[in-house]
């Protein structure tokens, strides 16, 4: 028993510190908890196989989904213009909508889908992220209180009361005790999170540091001047052609950037559009578009003689800028190094299509830019290209070190490009994704509703790929939770759960009405800071309705205080998931949950106490 409140102490020590990242803390305190035989390697590992865990990893995958399509952005740009200037007012509808959603769905599957909206609220609004997280999450679990489902201990204590022969709760008897806590919680957060919240450093300079971002490419190389898009039809000369029949570029002068195509498949599920890297082997077929540079009076020489068709601009004024989109295809910068093959070798030479499927858009040289007429220019060392083709394609040449080096980041920017022609996919997966997990009659558990969704987020390409799913998660909160949950086997083990919570229970029962039901509150609010608030609800709503019943005094307020202290734990990043699964996006420490977090759930279990008794009677 000593050695775990001792292992459980130094580690509240660490977290508090903030010194020591807070899964390796985690992660010690397991490793500490097998050798001391407290538990064993299995009971140790448990946390990673619990469901909240991999609910938790699905979550981030369509939380990814949700960003990386931009309906984190449409959703959060309605709820910008209801917000308008106000910080308050964005706060307050954040609130409002999470726990709203929390209601009905599970509070880690509430802030994982809330999450990416928020952010990219944040991101619009230039309004730092850090201001909303927090709240946005402690809003869920309040807004797990206003429904039977909400959250696990509203079961807990229900299961119990019918087990002592009292009547079933009702969907909405948790209601007005939601209510209370979350306006309590507005009243709390609105002043706190603006005094300690309030973050250094601004994400968009940190950006800045991995090199040039796509729209500075287009806007440097000039991309968008002189940029035209051309429809194929059918009495179009170029039908059945490849661009290298009919050369473009010699006959014309003009550039071929790109071919937007017909999706191949009828299935709009699956694809809803095709980019298309040109090359010399690439067919033109009817209904094409073609994304041209050049001059206007070549494009409309070539369009007369050939039946192409102008889109959306017939004068030479009237040009597309920022047209190029970059879903599939991307851009790069690649600089020449001394030792590279491609030194004195003409453009049209290079292979570089044939090694690599990219082709050169133009040429950096010291302070000149060589935009036209590229095929027999030939490469010096120093040399930048301006390259383009697929992203997969693009992170190939990072093995080619020695002859090319690719500058800056550009799958980082790729990742910051919404695949926004998948958005209605996206959303489509996420409402069912929330009905099935809303709907007991639906036979299909939350956690697989959750795995579900984040597999058909990567099928239909929601997300770029399975190496993108990946990378939405945040792995340091999932080692933080999976390494705390076995804390809670090893409290209860080892029988602390146990002799605190009949300790402080306990030697109240002579007491006040008022004072026991404080008693009950508080117990269940600190025990849930080291173990799970459904352990602590399973393990302290039997003591609690004993010893009402003891005291001939009506359980009911006794039970809601259990469920209430399980749930609005907000002083700990580790007491609940929603506080740990926004611990990294808002760069938050340990301190930062118990300067913001502590006082609410001080103010909360006091307003508990006094609103508890008029809501359910002692007598």
């Amino acid at each position: 028993m000593y050695t775990t409140l001792i292992i459980l102490f130094i580690s509240a020590l660490f977290f508090m510190s903030g010194k020591v990242r807070s899964d390796l803390v985690a992660m010690c305190a397991l490793v500490l908890l097998v050798l001391f035989g407290i538990l064993t390697p299995e009971q140790a590992l448990s946390g990673f196989s619990d469901k909240v865990v991999v609910m938790m990893i699905g979550l981030f995958v369509v939380g990814g989904a949700i960003f990386q399509t931009g309906l984190a952005k449409m959703m959060s740009s309605k709820i910008l213009r209801l917000a308008g200037d106000s910080e308050v007012k964005l706060l307050i509808l954040v609130m409002l909508v999470t726990a709203f959603i929390g209601a009905f769905v599970s509070n880690t599957g509430t802030v994982a889908l809330m999450m990416p909206i928020v952010v990219s609220m944040a991101m619009s609004g230039n309004i730092n992220s850090s201001r909303l997280l927090m709240p946005m999450a402690f809003a869920s679990s309040m807004g797990g209180m206003m429904t039977l489902i909400g959250t696990p201990p509203n079961l807990v204590i229900d299961g119990e009361l019918v087990k002592n022969g009292y009547d079933k709760l009702t969907f909405f008897s948790f209601t007005p005790v939601g209510l209370v806590c979350l306006a309590i919680g507005l009243l709390v957060l609105i002043p706190t999170s603006k005094f300690f919240l309030s973050k250094k450093g601004d994400s968009k300079q940190e950006g800045n540091r991995n090199g040039k971002s796509l729209t500075d490419l287009v806007r440097e190389y000039q991309l968008s001047n002189n940029l035209y898009r051309v429809l194929v039809e059918g009495n179009t000369l170029f039908i059945g052609k490849t661009l290298k029949e009919i050369n473009l570029s010699q006959r014309y002068h003009i550039s071929v950037l790109e071919i937007r195509r017909k999706p191949t498949s009828n299935n709009p599920f699956f694809k809803t559009g095709n980019q298309e890297v040109v090359n010399a082997d690439t067919v033109i077929y009817e209904g094409d578009i073609l994304y041209l540079r050049g001059s206007f009076e070549s494009i409309e020489q070539m369009n007369a003689e050939n039946h192409l068709n102008f889109l959306d601009t017939h004068h030479p004024e009237q040009r597309l800028p920022n047209e190029l989109h970059f879903h599939d295809i991307g851009i790069a910068e690649v600089l020449i190094m001394p030792a590279s093959k491609l030194v004195n070798t003409r453009i049209s030479d290079s292979k570089l299509r044939e090694h690599f499927g990219l082709n050169i858009l133009g040429i950096q040289r010291k302070d000149n830019y060589i935009l036209q007429n590229l095929k027999d220019e030939k490469m010096h060392a120093g040399d930048i290209l301006l390259v383009q083709g697929t992203w997969e394609h693009i992170a190939k040449m990072d093995a080619e070190r020695s002859q090319l080096v690719v500058l800056g980041q550009p799958l980082a920017e790729a990742s910051k490009v919404t695949l926004t022609h998948k958005a209605p996919i996206a959303a489509l997966i996420m409402v069912g994704m929330v009905v099935a997990m809303m709907f007991d009659f639906i036979p299909i558990a939350p956690v697989t509703a959750v795995l579900i969704a984040s597999l058909l987020m990567v099928i239909s390409g929601a997300l770029r790929n399975i190496e993108a799913a990946y990378k939405t998660i945040n792995w340091e909160s999932i080692v933080l939770i999976a390494g705390m949950l076995p804390m809670a086997l090893a409290l209860e083990k080892t029988g602390v759960s146990a002799l605190v919570s009949n300790a402080l229970v306990g030697s109240l029962g002579d007491k006040s009405p008022y004072i026991l039901l404080a008693g009950v509150y508080f117990t269940t609010s600190l025990m849930t800071m080291f173990i799970s608030n459904t352990a602590t609800a399973v393990l302290l709503a039997p003591i609690a309705i004993k010893t009402a019943l003891s005291l001939g005094l009506q359980p009911h307020a006794f039970m809601f205080a259990v469920a209430v202290g399980a749930s609005m734990c907000f002083a700990s990043p580790f007491s609940t998931p929603p506080n740990a699964l926004v611990m990294s996006a808002g760069r938050y420490t340990f301190m930062d949950y118990v300067k913001v977090g502590l006082p609410l759930q001080i103010i909360m279990g006091i307003v508990m106490v006094f609103v508890l008794p008029l809501l359910f009677p002692f007598q």
